[in-house]
């Protein structure tokens, strides 16, 4: 069964799979890498124009572990998951340093860099060097559970557990590079998380869920919570030029090592923490409407509210954690998404 199923898997892949995607010209171990950290929870039409741009400013390791982190997440910004980004760079740094900056050609080392579990160690192994290790990606979670109509959350360890036992199974001795994409094309495009295209896939023969017409059934969904609601304010504080005041947040927790306007509770009397915090009165103060920005896990309803610094304190100038930057001019400068989109409508 693991025989049919790979090489009917392969067969589809030679004929209909991708094969142009940018990170498969020249499949280099670090081009892997950088893909599939950037693939993480992202669709591959939006993480293609972001890996064009970062591999060509950093083509490799040892051009990315010089580089400067602020760079890093302005080539990042509005990707989102920053923590990729930062674990990325630390981990270049890691390669270069105890690695002579080559990556790693085994699981063990791999694994021990920040930002690469089980999964990418996998896939770099069998894109970028053609070893045979397996990967389950949320691709191969779906095709996997769906073709054993596996029941349970793929969260559950002991569903997890399961899955890489059959991903392990199916993975050939060679050319597990092809299979590896094969299997993730085959998930990414025809059995895909809603209107599966049964009729089109080269394994529905031996589909249980296919056979059961239950293929919505699988993967069971993660249990339902609701997201809390979380609210702060952004002060977008203006000095007499038309600059606009922004902080680096704290290297821990979302948007680690971002800039980003000063923060303070909704109910703050915002002029007297301005005047608290930085030393100076302010006019012209305005709220704008709130926004609202969704993670993962939590909503974030952001109210803007705008001030003019009366005189900006020399001691706020430019220094360390803080940096006035003029709305419109390039600035080299990582930003969530939200700041970037409250910079442009200054």
């Amino acid at each position: 069964m693991a025989d049919s199923f790979t090489e009917q898997l392969l067969d589809w892949y030679r004929h209909c799979g991708r094969h142009d995607l940018p990170w498969q010209r020249n499949p280099d171990p670090y081009r892997v890498w950088v893909s599939e950290i950037m693939l993480q929870q992202t669709q591959v039409g939006a993480v293609i124009p972001y890996f064009q741009r970062f591999t060509e400013r950093f083509p490799d390791v040892q051009t990315l572990a010089s580089g400067e982190l602020d760079e890093v997440l302005h080539l990042w910004s509005g990707l989102g998951y920053y923590a990729r980004a930062r674990n990325l760079h630390c981990a270049a740094r890691l390669v270069n340093e105890r690695h002579g900056g080559r990556v790693p050609e085994d699981l063990h080392s791999l694994q021990a860099l920040p930002g690469i579990g089980r999964s990418t160690a996998g896939a770099i192994l069998a894109l970028g060097r053609n070893r045979a290790h397996p990967i389950l990606d949320g691709n191969v979670k779906r095709v996997l559970a769906r073709y054993h109509a596996l029941p349970g959350w793929p969260g559950r360890r002991a569903v997890e557990q399961r899955l890489w036992e059959l991903a392990a199974q199916y993975t050939p001795g060679d050319r597990a590079a092809d299979y590896t994409q094969a299997i993730m094309d085959l998930g990414a495009t025809v059995c895909t998380r809603s209107r599966p295209l049964c009729d089109a896939c080269p394994v529905a023969s031996g589909c249980a869920a296919q056979r059961l017409g239950r293929q919505q059934d699988f993967p069971e969904k993660k249990p339902k919570k609701t997201q809390p609601v979380k609210q702060v304010c952004f002060a977008i504080i203006e000095n007499s030029r038309g600059e606009v005041l922004l902080q680096r947040r704290p290297p821990a927790g979302i948007w680690g090592g971002l800039w980003s306007f000063p923060e303070c509770p909704v109910e703050t009397d915002v002029a007297a923490w301005i005047k608290r915090v930085f030393g100076s009165t302010v006019c012209g103060l305005r709220r704008d409407a709130p926004l609202r920005h969704t993670f993962s896990h939590f909503h974030l309803d952001i109210t803007p509210v705008r001030a003019v610094m009366r005189t900006p304190p020399a001691a706020i100038r430019d220094q360390g954690d803080t940096v006035w930057i003029a709305p419109g001019r390039e600035m080299i400068l990582g930003v969530a998404a939200p700041v970037k989109k409250l910079l442009e409508s200054l």
